[in-house]
């Protein structure tokens, strides 16, 4: 049987950002590798400060200023992003894959109505005019659960609550017909009864559309809601990826695990679990796991030798000397 080719792949990825004349060099993305099928929902989740965000931003090609992809490929739909210039970029960004940035009122200009903001990527992109450009806005201001669209179609950002401007945002990014939709952190704004609704929304349009989903987020929660399988970053890398119930049943990485650990557990007295230590700066990397100062695992050549990736199961990825063989050790 043919297998099907992912709809993205990214092997590889290394991103850097360039400073003072380039003798300063922060390793923000080093050697990431994953792959997203159609249709198909991967949680990116780690600590802030991991690369999350610059890996999708290094997907899209919207790096800020000093940043750059020195080595890796972005795969999408047989293309290498890469490879593109800005121009042919933009012909992608909006049309094939959208972004939801985590803060509304950032992405949302405030001089601009909700229609003409609806509407830019589907009159760019889909080249629709008139009073089909207008009922197409309509369309997806239902879709998204907007009350009265033909009224709040003319209303400014200002004029609506925090969870209605996430879901303009939502709405931005649907409007040009894509196939891959990168949301960053699009809950934390939100409070935990707006965040639920906004989560089985993101869920009942990936069932209509099936468009798959790049999902940041810290919150191991929405992780086993919304995922199919989950990558764990660390210091810029890749440090675990597997499917999303075998990383709960089964973590192998000790980040993993100090992150699991971390979560509140309903009725229990113990003292909730913290992550000892900080973050590297990833200008200046430890030599070894980067995360050996802080691993409560530690083993003698962790100091010394950077892991490999090691297949621990069939769709399961550990990087660290604890995982041999498929087997982390206890």
């Amino acid at each position: 049987m043919t297998r099907v080719a992912p709809l993205l792949e990214v092997s590889g990825l290394q991103t850097q950002f360039f400073g003072f004349g380039g003798t300063r060099v922060v390793k923000a993305v080093e050697s990431v590798s994953f792959s997203l099928d159609e249709g198909e929902t991967l949680g990116l989740v780690g600590e802030s400060g991991s690369g999350k965000t610059t890996t999708c931003l290094s997907i899209v090609g919207l790096l800020p200023r000093g940043g750059r992809i020195v080595g890796g490929s972005v795969v999408f739909e047989g293309e290498d992003l890469t490879r593109k210039s800005q121009r042919e970029l933009r012909r992608v960004r909006g049309r094939r894959i959208a972004v939801i940035l985590q803060d509304p009122m950032a992405s949302l200009n405030p001089l601009f109505t909700i229609f003409r903001q609806v509407a830019e990527p589907a009159f760019f992109h889909q080249q629709m005019r008139g009073r089909t450009l207008r009922a197409r806005v309509q369309q997806l201001l239902q879709a998204v659960r907007i009350p009265s669209p033909e009224w709040r179609m003319r209303d400014y950002p200002h004029q609506m609550s925090g969870g209605m401007r996430q879901r303009i945002v939502g709405a931005i990014a649907l409007a040009g017909g894509p196939r891959l939709v990168i949301a960053d952190e699009p809950t934390t704004n939100l409070d935990v009864t707006i965040q639920a609704q906004y989560l089985d929304l993101l869920k009942d349009i990936q069932r209509q559309t099936g468009v798959a989903l790049i999902f940041v987020t810290h919150n191991l929660g929405i992780v086993a809601k919304m995922c199919d399988r989950v990558a764990v970053m660390y210091a810029g890398r890749i440090v675990e990826q597997a499917p999303v119930r075998e990383l709960f049943d089964t973590p192998r990485h000790p980040y993993t695990r100090a992150l699991l650990g971390s979560v509140p557990k309903l009725g229990s007295k113990e003292p909730l679990y913290s992550i000892a230590g900080q973050p590297p700066n990833l200008a200046s990397l430890p030599a070894g796991c980067p995360f050996h100062p802080r691993c409560p695992e530690v083993l003698a050549r962790c100091a010394t030798d950077e892991p490999k990736d090691v297949h621990a199961g069939d769709d399961s990825v550990a990087r660290c000397w604890l995982v041999s063989d498929g087997v982390a050790r206890s």
